[in-house]
C-alpha cells in the first residue's frame, strides 16, 4: 500500500478511471457549445488524440488529458497534435498543479486549459485559434467523420469490426 502522507497525491499513478472522468467531463462541456469529439483519435502522424473534435465552424480541437504530474511533465510529444488542429486544450483533473502550464515549454500563447471531473468541466483558459491550412482541415475532418461513422456501424454490428482496414 502506498502511504499518501509521503506521496503527494497529484504525483500516484494515474488511473484509467480518472481519464475517463476528466474525458466525459469535457465531452459534456463540449456538446453544450456544439464541439463534438470522439477519444482516442488516431492521427495519421501516429500520435492517438485523447480527444478530438469539430466545432460548429468545423474547426477541429484537441484535448490531451492529463491527470497527474509525472504524465504532465514528462510528455514530450504533446506538441506533435499542434500539426492536426486548429485550437490546442490540456485537460486537467481537478487536483493538478496547473503552474507549469504557465511555463515557455508549455507554450501558454497556443494553448488552452480546461479543468474536468466525471461531471463537468471548466475552461480556465481559452486556446487560441491557429488555422490549419484548408486541405490539412478537409483531411483531418474526414478522418474524424469516418472514424466516428466506423465507430458507430461497428457498435451495432461488431463482425463489421475487421472491415475496411487497410
Amino acid at each position: 500500500m502506498i502511504d499518501s502522507s509521503v506521496i503527494p497525491l497529484a504525483d500516484l499513478p494515474a488511473s484509467p478511471r480518472e481519464a475517463q472522468a476528466v474525458a466525459r467531463g469535457i465531452a459534456r462541456l463540449f456538446a453544450r457549445n456544439d464541439i463534438w469529439c470522439l477519444p482516442e483519435m488516431p492521427l495519421r502522424s501516429g500520435r492517438r488524440a485523447d480527444l478530438m473534435g469539430i466545432d460548429a465552424k468545423g474547426h477541429v480541437v484537441i484535448v490531451e488529458i492529463k491527470v497527474s504530474r509525472a504524465d504532465l511533465l514528462g510528455d514530450g510529444k504533446w506538441t506533435d497534435y499542434l500539426d492536426h488542429c486548429d485550437r490546442f486544450y490540456w485537460g486537467l483533473a481537478p487536483h493538478l498543479d496547473r503552474a507549469c502550464l504557465e511555463g515557455p515549454d508549455f507554450l501558454p500563447g497556443r494553448c488552452g486549459v480546461i479543468v474536468a471531473d466525471g461531471y463537468d468541466a471548466e475552461i480556465l483558459r481559452p486556446a487560441p485559434s491557429h488555422p490549419l491550412a484548408a486541405a490539412r482541415r478537409k483531411a483531418e475532418v474526414e478522418r474524424l467523420a469516418r472514424a466516428a461513422l466506423r465507430r458507430q456501424v461497428v457498435g451495432l454490428d461488431p463482425h463489421c469490426a475487421g472491415w475496411g482496414e487497410g
